[in-house]
């Protein structure tokens, strides 16, 4: 039931789906892309998390230094005063960085009222409160904090609920035992007064910092501050400078890029594809790849030049190939129609001794059309060869294989050093092709041949001499063609050289003539088996 609504939401979306230009798509994922970072700021609250932190720094930055003054002003401190030494120490430098995250750490319930505490204030603390009263008035009228100073005890010498404790607060009992801390707690007075505060989680919270106040060594008092977190809303109207210069800095490097990419991408395949169109109609010609063109664009064009000679190669060869077939076929197929019609219509007439001969010409030319139908499927194999992945064959056997099956009238001399490399190319395409090559001399008249060798870096030549009449001048441009030969009164199809180069060619090897001066020599270019 599942993968039949499956295939129905998918014939759905293939029948609905737009289509879209490469530029339209490429565009639109770099304006989401651009658009996400806003949607995670605002949605993903990931600013108003930056915002709450930000508040958390500035109440640590205020406790540390209202905490300092405390521990200096207090009566009886003894006020050391750092060396240099001690400054200079890799541990003397402490940073506290901000660490509050409103998606993983608790919310506890608003601030209770002080409890009535069991003891009396310090009077050393109510000394030091004395002293330190201006200091946290001006602080807190500038901060809009509120900043309470507590004795060693919890109980509050200085601010709201003063006389009261609150030494049960969790922050409270963290300072006490001398650590720093920082909760984050409802804000009981919390009103709403804007329409869209409720998208805020830092809204209705309020971030409570504590610290001790050391003096001598030993934890006297306790400055806690508290404050509500800026504004999400606010924050991003105190900072819209800031984000409607990044706003417009997106949308400019939005801009460059869809530049980029038009240029590098979408305009070259448009190109590509006018050219195409072209090609499939037996025209143009591929252009080079635009100077601004990625690199994988580039390599599309260069690849689709030579798919495209390719395709224009291959269909003059087929044109060409389709003609020499019809001339090749339509010789024999000619003389069998007229003999049988000859004797269809004269046959009770002729003497034994001409319709024999008739009856031998039909078979002549009928072994003839067999002959060419043995070539060309051999043609097509050879043309439709693959390279065989990790080929290796010796030289050596295969050429004193070939010698041997050869040899009668035809003496084959086989000179090749025994430490020859191995060659990538399958035993039986190297075989046929030096059986065709002796065959080839033994039907021009030549009477001797000799194999020979030249090693080079990175590949075997392989030379075919013999002694026959060679190439004349005006056949060393064809000798490869299929279909052409000298010897076709004697029956020759003239496809064997160019079965042999198709063979080696589909293994990267190749047949060319090297010379025709004296004799045909033939040379083999087999790449060397990589060690």
């Amino acid at each position: 039931m599942i993968g039949g609504a499956v295939q129905q939401a998918r014939a759905f979306v293939r029948a609905h789906w737009p289509a879209l230009r490469l530029r339209t798509i490429l565009l639109s994922v770099l304006f989401f892309a651009a658009v996400l970072p806003g949607a995670g700021a605002i949605f993903l609250r990931v600013y108003e998390n930056t915002l709450v932190r930000q508040t958390e720094a500035e109440l640590i930055a205020q406790t540390a230094a209202l905490s300092a003054a405390a521990e200096t002003l207090w009566p009886g401190a003894r006020v050391i005063t750092p060396t240099e030494a001690q400054r200079a120490a890799p541990d003397y430098f402490r940073p506290e960085p901000a660490a509050i995250d409103l998606r993983s750490d608790p919310i506890l319930a608003p601030r209770p009222p002080a409890r009535v505490a069991s003891t009396p204030p310090d009077p050393e603390a109510l000394a030091a409160a004395a002293i330190l009263t201006p200091i946290l008035d001006e602080t807190s009228r500038t901060t809009l904090a509120s900043i309470v100073l507590m004795d060693r005890n919890g109980v509050v010498v200085r601010g709201l609920g003063r006389g009261g404790t609150w030494r049960d607060l969790p922050e409270v009992k963290a300072a006490l035992s001398g650590s720093p801390s920082t909760v984050l707690r409802r804000n009981a007075a919390y009103q709403p007064r804007y329409q869209m505060e409720w998208l805020s989680r830092a809204s209705g919270l309020r971030i409570h910092h504590a610290r001790p106040v050391v003096v001598n060594g030993r934890v006297e008092g306790v400055v806690l501050t508290s404050r509500s977190p800026r504004a999400l809303f606010k924050g991003i109207y105190q900072d819209r400078g800031k984000i409607l210069f990044g706003i417009v800095a997106v949308l400019g490097l939005l801009s460059v890029l869809a530049v980029v990419v038009s240029r590098g991408i979408a305009r070259p395949i448009e190109a590509l594809r006018r050219v195409a169109r072209d090609v499939t109609n037996g025209g143009g010609k591929v252009p080079p790849p635009p100077a601004t063109a990625a690199v994988e664009i580039r390599d599309l064009y260069e690849d689709f030049g030579r798919m495209a000679e390719a395709v224009d190669r291959r269909s003059r060869y087929l044109r060409d190939f389709a003609a020499a077939v019809s001339h090749e076929f339509k010789t024999p197929l000619a003389g069998i129609q007229g003999a049988v019609e000859l004797l269809q219509d004269h046959g009770d007439d002729m003497e034994a001794e001409q319709r024999s001969r008739f009856l031998g010409n039909i078979d002549s030319d009928a072994r003839r059309l067999s002959d060419l139908v043995t070539r060309l499927l051999d043609l097509v194999r050879a043309d439709m060869a693959r390279p065989e992945a990790g080929a290796a064959v010796a030289l050596q056997p295969v050429a004193a294989r070939v010698a041997d099956a050869l040899k009668g009238d035809l003496a084959i001399t086989v000179d090749l050093p025994a430490d020859l490399p191995q060659v990538a190319v399958p035993g039986a395409s190297l075989e046929m092709a030096l059986t065709i090559l002796l065959e080839n001399s033994r039907q021009v008249g030549a009477s001797e041949v000799v194999i020979t060798t030249r090693i080079e870096a990175d590949q075997v030549r392989l030379f075919v001499t013999d002694n026959g009449p060679g190439v004349a001048a005006g056949d060393v441009e064809r000798i490869f063609e299929p279909f052409f030969t000298t010897r076709r009164s004697e029956g020759g199809v003239g496809l064997g050289l160019s079965i042999a180069r198709s063979l080696l060619r589909a293994n990267r090897a190749d047949l060319e003539l090297a010379t025709s001066a004296t004799g045909a020599i033939f040379q083999i270019v087999l790449p060397r088996v990589q060690a």
